[in-house]
């Protein structure tokens, strides 16, 4: 760390622009991702949103600090720079990164106003959590900032991009053969048969269940309005988990 509290970037001998160690950048992605994947659930699953409301705070906070005051006071990005503390920094420009981070910044804005503010539930909620969750995804798993590619298309190409794809091409056969692609089109295979065989044992090893009690009517006809389902829940086939997640039988 140098320079100034207020920047963005190090400047490091060898290297003309502003960089930041892209491997810290990849942990951090990656911290973010298992929080958010953790609350997303909370809410998908459970209807339980109250973790999804602290993280976006907290999201929103250390994007804030990564944005506008210093990537190296950003927590998440301190504690990934502990976990990859021993190995080699790989350095990238700073300039593709940030605008990356402004897109992951307006993304938490706009559920900051959704979840935390308005406590509205939806699919524009499912979309905008989707797209973080993937943004977050590539970084961590494969290394590929998104954000970093949609800068190219409206700065050009930029310089020490992450894995060096601006400066080089993929080498023949890296995308790999296509004797390795029928193994993975076979394996995918064999998931889908060993799904619908278990579930074909599932249900023929279910026992039988009590008849349903009919639940009874609501009674006070606001909340029977309030419970009555959207029909863009019906059509995405979304009806039993909007119920569950506006807390309606």
């Amino acid at each position: 760390m140098n320079g100034s509290i207020f920047q963005f970037g190090q400047k490091v001998p060898g290297y003309d622009v502003p960089v930041l160690n892209e491997r810290a950048a990849r942990a951090g992605a990656g911290i973010l991702f298992f929080f958010a994947i953790v609350s997303f659930m909370n809410a998908w699953l459970l209807g339980n949103f109250q973790p999804t409301r602290v993280f976006v705070i907290v999201f929103l906070v250390d994007f804030t600090i990564r944005i506008f005051i210093n990537p190296a006071y950003a927590p998440s990005l301190i504690v990934g720079q502990w976990f990859v503390r021993r190995q080699q920094p790989e350095y990238v420009g700073a300039a593709q990164k940030r605008f990356a981070w402004a897109i992951g910044f307006v993304l938490v804005l706009a559920m900051l106003y959704l979840v935390v503010i308005n406590n509205m539930i939806g699919p524009v909620n499912l979309i905008v959590c989707s797209l973080c969750l993937l943004l977050l995804f590539f970084e961590t798993a494969f290394g590929i900032c998104l954000g970093c590619m949609i800068y190219n298309l409206f700065h050009g190409k930029a310089e020490l991009c992450p894995g060096g794809v601006c400066e080089s091409s993929p080498a023949p056969g890296a995308a790999g053969s296509k004797s390795q692609w029928l193994v993975v089109v076979g394996f995918a295979a064999m998931i889908i048969l060993l799904a619908s065989w278990s579930t074909g044992k599932e249900k023929g090893a279910a026992l039988p269940t009590a008849p349903e009690v009919a639940q009874p009517s609501v009674a006070d006809p606001n909340e029977a309005e309030r419970c009555k389902v959207p029909e863009f829940a019906k059509a995405m086939g979304h009806e039993e988990k909007w119920k569950l997640h506006n807390n309606c039988q």
